[in-house]
């Protein structure tokens, strides 16, 4: 103490006579307890650096200004998959650090870094230790999570990794529009990425974007919708909300709907210059006879990078008078209406009496056309829709319909002229009666995912399309025996100036039951390796004996020789799968 105050006398005295006194500098006590052990020449290594992607991790470049980044991260001893990627000077810059990613859960991860500091080049080996995986615990589930049982893997396909994106239905469904619309459609997803030994290498953390208590309305709701984009972010869709990350989990938008629109799922589709084509429903929506109610998956807006509206496709309007088809959905099985899943349910009601909200039935307000995907034609500034309850339906611009590919079967007069006729590979015209062709043809039933496919480019009048046929309700009936429907992945070629439909390939009807899934699932072309990538997402939903599973395929169309083949087995009857998606790792190269 007496050191200490004839220190500060003696400083006080020089302070007032103008004197310069040099004091050392030493490290505070605060300093030297907070010195951070690194395990290279970088800096520390922060775990879940976003909170929300527990498999990840960021390397603390400690102010180094490095160039040439190289990330692998090991497999596993005795054949695990490598995860490897570049990272550029944006990234590096984005997440001040070396951003990784593919990390085993509940393991000691070694991931090798190359890259060149002041022109030498460095190889350093990190060790890094991520957590077990959090999924969803509830009633009902029999295992921790999902069981992925690899069946065959090419080996130019080994280094493929897979996004699943799991649906949890049945959950307890506290809140609903007074109104209408879909706000009980509130349950739990899991999305997750696997290599091709079925290894979990990625997750979100569904506990970050969800209200466990299930009272925030703009806290619930499906994620849905996942696309990747070309810079290697993930969007999608969560009912009330649509968002965009990047696969470190870093936000780069969460955003609320727009005023008006409620509901969103099954599709928010990337459109250049950060545009998105959102499927929602329409909020308070005014019927002709002065009636008001919500609407239910019968919308599409197209919002600016900014979240502004730009176009809406009201399919009420477009359709006019011919909502009220109703063929396909009295021929639909009442117990599968994509995830609205009832095995006890007998019947579906049509009646203008019905109450509004999510039942499946005709009439604005109601779940009369169920679109479930969307896909953007730039030739001619279209967009394609896929309507569950429906069909297949291109629409302008203008709003008006350019052509349907459905059954002719219940559709009004000025619609039946807008159906394609089908034909065979020479142009000749199939004869088809009462919903069923001659041939091979047939149409898609209760499908998803009507896309136009990159196989082609698809510029001119003649368009290429691949849609997952679920194959409800096919020929408008239910088979005697539910074993004997089927699934399948399908193309067409649609000559949008002859109004000619031709089935061009179709995979999946072969194998009958075992690929049948009632609702959901994909198919989607793979530029990179000239494949199809098909999820049956839900086979044995309809056999309450079996476990529900996945069937993930990848195929090569000209032989249909299968390159890799997956199954992902529920880890609970009330688990029914969305979709799935190829992940490209190269997501640093920005």
């Amino acid at each position: 103490m007496r050191k200490n105050f004839f220190g500060s006398i003696i400083l006080a005295a020089a302070l007032a006579g103008g004197a310069f006194i040099a004091v050392p500098q030493t490290a505070s006590a605060g300093v030297l307890a907070h010195q951070v052990k690194t395990q290279g020449e970088l800096g520390s290594v922060l775990i879940n650096p976003y909170d929300v992607a527990p498999l990840t991790a960021i390397i603390d470049r400690a102010g180094k200004d490095i160039k040439d980044i190289h990330v692998r991260v090991l497999g596993k001893p005795g054949g695990g998959i490598d995860i490897a990627y570049n990272v550029s000077e944006h990234a590096l810059l984005t997440h001040d650090g070396v951003p990784i990613w593919g990390l085993y859960p509940d393991y000691l991860n070694e991931v090798e870094v190359s890259y060149v500091f002041n022109g030498e080049k460095k190889v350093e080996r990190y060790k890094i230790y991520a957590q077990p995986i959090v999924m969803y615990s509830r009633d009902f589930r029999f295992s921790h999570m999902q069981k992925m049982k690899v069946k065959k893997v090419d080996p130019a396909f080994k280094n493929r990794l897979y996004l699943i994106n799991n649906t949890i239905t049945s959950v307890y469904k506290p809140l609903d529009w007074k109104n209408g619309g879909a706000a009980s459609w509130n349950d739990f997803t899991e999305n997750f990425v696997v290599d091709t030994q079925g290894e979990v290498r990625w997750y979100l953390d569904y506990q970050k974007f969800y209200d466990r208590s299930e009272r925030r309305v703009m806290d619930g709701g499906m994620m849905m919708g996942f696309h990747q984009l070309p810079n290697g972010d993930l969007s999608w869709g969560m009912a009330q909300r649509y968002m965009r990350y990047d696969m470190m989990g870093k936000e780069v938008y969460n955003r609320e709907l727009p005023r008006g629109y409620i509901d969103l799922s099954h599709e928010v589709m990337p459109l250049k210059g950060d545009h998105l084509l959102l499927r929602v429903g329409k909020y308070n929506y005014h019927h002709a006879d002065g009636r008001l109610s919500h609407t239910i998956r019968d919308h599409i807006i197209e919002v600016d990078g900014s979240g502004k509206v730009v176009d809406e496709w009201d399919l009420n309007e477009i359709f006019g008078k011919n909502v009220y088809r109703s063929n396909l959905i009295k021929a639909l099985d009442a117990r599968a209406v994509c995830l609205n899943i009832d095995m006890d349910a007998k019947e579906i009601k049509i009646s203008d009496d019905l109450p509004f909200g999510d039942v499946t039935s005709t009439g604005t307000g109601r779940n009369w056309a169920h679109v479930n995907s969307i896909s953007y034609d730039p030739s001619d500034d279209g967009i394609i829709l896929s309507l569950r309850h429906q069909g297949i339906v291109k629409i302008g611009r203008d709003k008006k319909v350019k052509w349907i590919l459905a059954s002719p079967e219940g559709w009004s007069a000025d619609f039946k002229e807008k159906v394609l006729t089908p034909v065979d590979k020479n142009g000749n015209k199939i004869k088809c009666e009462n919903s069923k062709c001659e041939g091979d043809f047939d149409w898609s039933w209760t499908q998803h995912t009507a896309w136009l496919t990159p196989r082609y480019d698809n510029k001119g009048p003649v368009k290429h399309i691949s849609v997952f046929d679920n194959g409800d309700g096919r020929g408008m009936e239910q088979p005697a025996l539910k074993e004997e429907k089927y699934s399948r992945a399908v193309e067409y070629k649609i000559d949008e100036k002859k109004g000619t439909v031709e089935q061009t390939w179709e995979f999946g009807k072969e194998r009958g039951f075992d690929f049948y899934s009632a609702v959901t699932s994909v198919v989607e072309w793979q530029k990179d390796k000239s494949t199809y990538f098909i999820s049956s997402s839900n086979v044995y939903l309809l056999k309450p004996d079996k476990t529900i599973k996945m069937v993930l395929v990848e195929i090569d169309p000209k032989t249909n020789d299968i390159k890799f083949e997956m199954d992902v087995e529920s880890a609970s009857r009330d688990d029914v799968a969305y979709r799935a998606l190829v992940i490209d790792p190269n997501i640093f190269n920005y």
